[in-house]
């Protein structure tokens, strides 16, 4: 097939209609159209309607959503419900959306009908258009394409867009999280073997503890990444079963018995991940559960990577006057005014991260209960907010890997703050007792001295016995 460039439609602001704009009509009437934008009457009235922010739902979910249109135009016409050069056409035109080559006609805001009506019928009527225009018609002409009657045929809105942010999302975190987090989980791995020789104090409240090898540490934040990966798991398998099939909602009226199953079992093989139709259609409808418990998974993760920065952050802290424990990679200029300055810049990124992100799990919980009846209606922006903090999330945890944590250098601060630590004392508890051990802390606070040399006067440990007892190393589980 052939067919002619493929240009983006203007704006409608401005003079009256020319022969820059051409006429559609639809339920509500005419409606002036840019002469080259594949987008029709319906999109138009959105684009003038909802004109309140500049967000748009991503690259990912208008990707999802043509992968859908053309497996579902396959199944109707493996189904006999679509003319086979229709449905070649039409796989022709979503192939372009899937693969975002028409991304420029996408212009409806985040901020739409509840149901995703109008993104759906963006899609509908950009992939409508463009079979036509391969088949040789003018666009606008919704002949012999329509974009409701062929296009979205057998589907609705209401089923279509949870199945899309599901989709979606498992792609998202499949092939861009989970990878992402794994890699960080790996740095941090790494870093807790380099540095698992480094014996320093422990700190609970932000004071004093008894030893904690530096490697124990950073072992502990590994594990919080790792268990982030799981909860992303277990979040994926409720976002692997979809509602389509249900149609408006959740009786199925006018679609296929098997016309779900087939576009389901196209779309998990296409994109590589775990997909199923519910087995019952009425409940993937009615609520945006397992979007809100996926949401839940990030947010707990973001809190993670929040916990982790920070502590990176506080151990960095100095170089002179805080714990200088670790230095990170100067990456960049400190300060504007005070010459030679470092900041953990990095990490302090992640922590904007883990905040934003939590700010959308916010907005997701509130999405996820404004629903009456058989649909909710706000899932647009529960699945821009879904996907921008799977995006966010991951590109967080690389650039924490590779720009931080791989870079992290111990300095011997750490280990010279031991011997002055008060906790050490915990160690001569179990045989001097626990009033004597803290009045030896007691007089060493006041004295300055250290532990051991309180020790040496107050108690009757010899000093084979103190130096047993005292061993830094052997106090955090090592002989």
């Amino acid at each position: 097939m052939s067919a002619e460039p493929i240009t983006s439609g203007a704006s409608l602001r401005g003079p009256a209609r020319s022969s820059a704009y051409r006429e559609e009509n639809d339920f509500d009437g005419a409606v002036i159209v840019p002469a080259n934008a594949l987008w029709g009457a319906q999109t138009q009235r959105a684009i003038e309607t909802f004109t309140i922010s500049d967000l748009r739902l991503p690259r990912r979910y208008t990707g999802a959503l043509g992968a859908l249109k053309r497996a579902a135009a396959r199944a109707n016409a493996d189904l006999g419900r679509l003319d086979p050069a229709l449905a070649e056409a039409i796989v022709d035109a979503t192939g372009e959306v899937a693969d975002g080559l028409l991304d420029d006609h996408f212009r409806v805001d985040v901020f739409q009908t509840g149901s995703g009506t109008n993104t759906n019928m963006n899609a509908n009527e950009v992939i409508a258009n463009r079979a036509n225009q391969l088949l040789g018609m003018p666009l606008g002409t919704r002949h012999p394409v329509h974009p409701n009657d062929h296009v979205n045929l057998g589907q609705s809105s209401n089923d279509v867009t949870p199945t899309v942010v599901h989709l979606a999302a498992q792609t998202g975190i499949t092939h861009r999280l989970v990878p992402a987090f794994s890699h960080l989980e790996t740095a941090l791995r790494a870093l807790a073997e380099a540095t698992d020789g480094i014996v320093k104090p422990g700190r609970t409240h932000l004071q004093d503890a008894v030893p904690i090898r530096l490697g124990q540490e950073f072992l502990g934040h590994a594990g919080q990444i790792e268990r982030s990966i799981d909860r992303f798991r277990a979040a994926q398998r409720g976002l692997a079963e979809v509602a389509l099939g249900g149609t408006a909602v959740g009786t199925g009226l006018n679609t296929h018995p098997e016309f779900a199953g087939r576009v389901v079992a196209a779309l998990a093989a296409e994109f590589g991940v775990e997909l199923r139709e519910t087995d019952n259609h009425f409940q993937a409808q009615n609520n945006l559960d397992a979007v809100v418990f996926a949401s839940g998974a990030l947010r707990t993760a973001a809190a993670g990577l929040l916990k982790i920065a920070d502590d990176v952050r506080w151990m960095n802290s100095g170089p002179r006057a805080g714990l200088g424990e670790i230095e990170v990679p100067s990456l960049s200029m400190g300060s504007s005014i005070m010459p030679g300055k470092t900041n953990p810049i990095v990490a302090e990124a992640v922590c904007q991260v883990a905040a934003k992100v939590m700010g959308n799990d916010a907005t997701i919980a509130v999405a996820g209960g404004r629903g009456n009846f058989e649909l909710t209606v706000m899932t647009p922006v529960a699945a821009f907010s879904l996907l921008e903090s799977i995006e966010l999330l991951a590109g967080a945890a690389v650039v924490f890997a590779d720009r931080c944590i791989s870079g992290i250098r111990a300095t011997s601060a750490g280990p010279a703050a031991v011997e002055r630590t008060l906790m050490m004392v915990t160690a001569l508890s179990p045989r001097i007792g626990y009033d004597e051990a803290a009045a030896v802390a007691r007089e060493a606070r006041a004295s300055g001295r250290t532990i051991r040399e309180v020790a040496r006067e107050r108690t009757d440990l010899r000093e084979d016995e103190l130096s047993e007892l005292l061993d830094p190393r052997r106090m955090t589980g090592v002989s």
